[in-house]
């Protein structure tokens, strides 16, 4: 048996993020990155119980030389990452032509998109030596068009399929492996930057984070001939 493979998860102080690196913590070290440093210290308690080891790394995944630094702090640590979970995203309750501005454009899709390009072009090499997987948590708006997800956001999730797709394909021979994951309504605090906030009784048919945490390990166990290249999860109730 090797050195456990490093997980790093942005994202990872709630919702799909934190239950993706709990989910897959069982024999792995787990790096965990997100803003809040509080939240992110309770997801590693998590992965802790969980059965894997845990370290806490802040970042602000739209900060290009912070991601920079939070790999060579990772490295001098663990040495290098074996695979990814990117799971930091964003949005914003004006998502019209009519109401969105620029500037929130940008910040959504400097959060959706660039970090994501950003993390995968940072550990490319340690991808590439580890055979690793990338699984890019993407979105139900990201597989087929929902016009009530929003312009910057709409537009941000259906390129990351773009993402891997172009990852898949020029790295395959190193054995990388990119997973567009597309989970339709998930009950997380996410929710709450909808311009109608959806009632509880409502959240309840939803996915819960925990479904796309088992759907990221299910990715992250297949064997290394075994590529998924997008999984759409939906809850009975998506439209």
């Amino acid at each position: 048996m090797g050195d456990p493979r490093v997980l790093w998860v942005t994202g990872a102080g709630s919702g799909m993020g934190r239950a993706a690196a709990v989910t897959a913590a069982a024999g792995r070290r787990v790096v965990v990155s997100g803003r809040r440093r509080e939240q992110l210290d309770g997801t590693a308690r998590a992965v802790e119980a969980a059965g894997g080891e845990a370290l806490v790394l802040p970042l602000d995944v739209t900060d290009t030389a912070a991601i920079a630094d939070a790999h060579r702090e990772l490295a001098s640590r663990w040495g290098a990452v074996s695979d990814l979970v990117l799971s930091a995203g964003s949005n914003s309750p004006h998502r019209r032509w009519g109401d969105q501005t620029m500037e929130g454009f940008e910040r959504i899709v400097a959060t959706n998109l660039m970090a994501v390009a950003a993390v995968i072009e940072a550990t490319l090499p340690d991808l590439r030596a580890a055979r690793g997987t990338a699984v890019v948590i993407s979105s139900y708006s990201g597989w087929s068009f929902s016009p009530g997800a929003g312009v910057a956001y709409s537009a941000s999730k259906t390129a990351l399929g773009s993402v891997c797709r172009n990852l898949n394909a020029q790295e395959w021979e190193s054995g990388v492996r990119a997973t567009h994951l597309c989970p339709g309504d998930v009950n997380t605090g996410f929710l709450e930057l909808r311009p109608e906030v959806p009632a509880d009784e409502v959240r309840r048919g939803m996915l819960q984070p925990e479904d796309v945490g088992r759907a990221v390990a299910f990715v992250l166990d297949s064997p290394p001939h075994v590529r998924i290249d997008e999984l759409v999860l939906s809850p009975t109730q998506q439209h």
